[in-house]
């Protein structure tokens, strides 16, 4: 009884090896946030050295989000083919490549070609770190870890800034191209030492290597007994015979072929519960970068000149002080998400995001429509501070929550390939708003625009709030239950979900709901 009490009361499940391993897997995510905030500034550059115009600026800014597609869209098959790991290597491999191309790029045509290669990495990298993270964790720290890659973009996003701000100072010809090969290096790195980490144990029980899978969950749970609860439950999550041996269960994997019928499962033939949770999970994707966050990321050095920044230095500065905002903002989500819960966090991020893009947008618009430097300086500090009131709102709740929810909800047997058309929504949303936004302001002015993305972020509460049930707390086999009793499973308490045992499976039951 005291080992079972410890179990629910979380203290067993906090093995800081499983923490460990999700923060390097995790660290896949800094090169893809790094290109995003280097590509801000590095932009400025580039437009001088190579004479491109906007439309080229444009494509070049999304075109990693195209790319990505075809990263994220076979990432799913791909993991489960060879495992998580493998995947991740895999990832900083390709984003190597990239990294390599833009730094060595002599026009604009293979810098456009390197930023493709870096977008199929990142499309890797989005997909299998929080379903790494999510896979190794326990239920207690399952938020924070799986918004690991959150922080970790949101850090590499603010060593670009950094980045941009001290290598501005080269030569135009070395300046742009030192801050795009830069990436290159730590990718290197993190492609030979992620070997060093354990393989997923849920991908390892599905391959029917269960004897493996039972040596890594011992070293990532604090006693043998909550190792050996956490394999029985995944060996009924995966849908393998509880009794069968190592051997058996190979045979039957092989068999089956893992990851095959999973698109039939999710498209052509869902049952309700995954109906539901395919909308939820898609769902927080698609609505993630219509809140504008690709727009104040990757266009922030034009708001501020927009809002009457004049210099480049000054420009950079603040973009560095955006990084800082995003940051830190994320940290306290990532201290808060297993404490509060999902559901809190996201919505009330949202309330602060429609607020913070209103008083933006009403900023922007009399800056735009007073005389070349004369804006009235109320309007022009309400411009500066609201761009990061809305960077921390989105960083609190948002942004890390959108990928911990997301890798958490889907059953196992479809977890890969489902996070990977997840990533492919999310891509394909950030493609449209980083590719349209400058075409976009140009037809609505800047500050209709935010007004857009205001409205957009209130029709995503309301989206959050009647279709996403809480998952604070429950074990990954059990999450499929929330969704099974329709869309008012989101009125259960979370606390009740806490405290659900979690021994029945090791004892041959069923998961209790």
């Amino acid at each position: 009884m005291g080992e079972e009490k410890q179990l629910r009361d979380g203290h067993a499940g906090k093995n800081k090896y499983a923490v460990a391993c999700s923060i390097i897997g995790s660290i896949i995510s800094i090169l893809m946030g790094y290109d995003t905030g280097v590509m801000s500034g590095a932009m400025l550059f580039i437009k001088e050295d190579l004479k491109t115009n906007d439309t080229q600026v444009q494509v070049l800014a999304g075109i990693l989000n195209v790319c990505a597609l075809v990263g994220s869209l076979t990432a799913g098959r791909v993991s489960d083919w060879i495992g998580r790991r493998l995947t991740i290597s895999l990832a900083a491999c390709i984003f190597f490549a990239g990294s390599a191309l833009m730094g060595l790029a002599p026009n604009f045509g293979m810098l456009l070609a390197g930023r493709c290669v870096a977008g199929v990495g990142v499309g890797y990298a989005l997909m299998i770190a929080p379903v790494y993270a999510a896979e190794i964790s326990s239920a207690q720290i399952r938020g924070s870890v799986t918004s690991l890659p959150e922080i970790c973009i949101s850090f590499g996003i603010l060593v670009g800034y950094v980045a941009n701000y001290l290598l501005a100072k080269l030569p135009l010809v070395y300046g742009w191209r030192a801050m795009l090969g830069l990436g290159a290096l730590p990718s290197a790195v993190l492609a030979v030492g992620v070997l060093a980490m354990p393989e997923s144990p849920r991908w390892l029980v599905m391959q029917g290597r269960v004897e493996q899978a039972l040596a890594v969950l011992r070293q990532v749970c604090d006693t043998a007994a909550q190792a050996d609860t956490r394999l029985a439950e995944i060996k009924v999550a995966a849908r393998l015979d509880g009794d069968a041996t190592g051997d058996a269960m190979a045979a039957t994997s092989a068999q089956g072929g893992v990851g095959k019928g999973v698109w039939r499962e999710m498209f052509l033939h869902p049952t309700p519960p995954v109906r539901r949770i395919l909308v939820a999970a898609f769902g927080v994707h698609f609505f993630q970068h219509l809140t504008g966050i690709e727009a104040v990321v990757l266009y922030s050095p034009r708001i501020f000149k927009a809002a009457g920044i004049a210099t480049r230095s000054e420009i950079l500065a603040a973009t560095v002080s955006v990084g800082v905002t995003k940051t830190v903002f994320i940290l306290t989500a990532i201290l808060l998400v297993d404490r509060v819960g999902r559901r809190p966090l996201y919505l009330s991020s949202l309330a602060g995001i429609v607020a913070s893009l209103a008083c933006l947008g009403v900023g922007l618009t009399v800056v735009e429509r007073s005389a070349p430097h004369h804006s009235p300086a109320w309007a022009v500090v309400l411009s500066i501070l609201t761009v990061f009131t809305f960077i921390a709102s989105f960083s609190v709740g948002v942004g890390p929550i959108t990928w911990a929810y997301s890798s958490e909800v889907y059953p196992l047997r479809l977890r890969a390939q489902g996070a990977s058309v997840g990533v492919a929504i999310n891509r394909v949303m950030n493609a449209g708003v980083s590719m349209t936004f400058v075409s976009l302001y140009k037809a609505v002015t800047i500050g209709g625009a935010f007004f857009l993305f205001a409205g957009l972020a209130a029709v995503a509460a309301a989206f959050f709030y009647f279709l996403c049930p809480e998952t604070q707390g429950r074990p990954l086999e059990e999450i499929e239950e929330v969704f099974s009793s329709g869309w008012r499973a989101r009125l259960r308490s979370p606390a009740a979900a806490v405290e659900l045992p979690v021994s029945n499976i090791a004892g041959g039951g069923k998961p209790r709901p």
